[in-house]
């Protein structure tokens, strides 16, 4: 394919993260998946061949982060896309609490997300029109331990990426973040109503969406076990 280009995609076990790979690959893109072992990413490997990478899924340690990359530049020495599920269950541990859920999946994610841009970044600056998206669902996308503070990278995974934003423009690689409405750091006055997405049409959207290198977009889902299935 003239226009095929190299993608990453984490958090890919299932929901979302999944329907994106599987989308990437039916548009004839290069594909390599962080996801766990799976039936439906064993047919999709049995389909699509080299145009399919399998990567370590466990990207919130840092060491699997730099595998994950290891495997990226031995295959493709670059890549043109990073696309950070960072709304994932993925990370969370099996005896994991109730009442340590969120924070996990606060913190789980945020790490995953600062290890894989770190770590892909030497790749991306090499890549055709390089772009990263992170999209996050109304848990991922909180702000932890000052709730009541202005936000700030610290304490919100977001707003760390938006100040990344002049360091990865100054190597010409976009940034996409895609999250539900924040009243803290609104980035649009039109009001943004829940709809019944399901993980394929979210999908179908953001990919139609990503060659116009947007910074911002919001997404604001009715069921988010849709999209974020949670499994530990």
């Amino acid at each position: 394919m003239a226009n095929s280009r190299s993608f990453w995609v984490t958090g890919a076990s299932n929901g979302l993260g999944l329907a994106l790979v599987e989308r990437l690959l039916e548009q004839g893109h290069r594909v390599a998946a962080s996801a766990k072992e799976s039936d439906e990413l064993n047919a999709l490997a049995a389909r699509h061949g080299r145009h399919f990478l399998r990567l370590p899924w466990q990207l919130h340690a840092e060491g699997q982060a730099v595998a994950a990359c290891q495997q990226i530049c031995h295959a493709w020495c670059s890549l043109d896309g990073l696309i950070i599920n960072a709304g994932t269950c993925d990370y969370l541990a099996d005896n994991l609490a109730d009442s340590e859920l969120i924070e996990a999946i606060v913190t789980s994610n945020q790490l995953a997300g600062e290890h894989c841009l770190t770590q892909a970044l030497p790749l991306l600056a090499k890549g055709v029109s390089a772009q990263v998206m992170a999209v996050f669902n109304r848990y991922s996308a909180l702000q932890l331990y000052a709730p009541t503070q202005t936000t700030a990278g610290w304490n919100n995974t977001p707003q760390w990426l938006r100040e990344q934003r002049k360091a990865l423009m100054d190597q010409g690689i976009a940034l996409t973040i895609v999250a539900p409405q924040s009243l803290k750091v609104p980035v649009t006055s039109a009001q943004a109503i829940p709809e019944e997405w399901t993980a394929q049409s979210v999908a179908e959207e953001l990919l139609r969406r990503l060659p116009q290198r947007e910074p911002e977009l919001v997404l604001e889902t009715l069921d988010i076990s849709s999209l974020w299935p949670l499994t530990r």
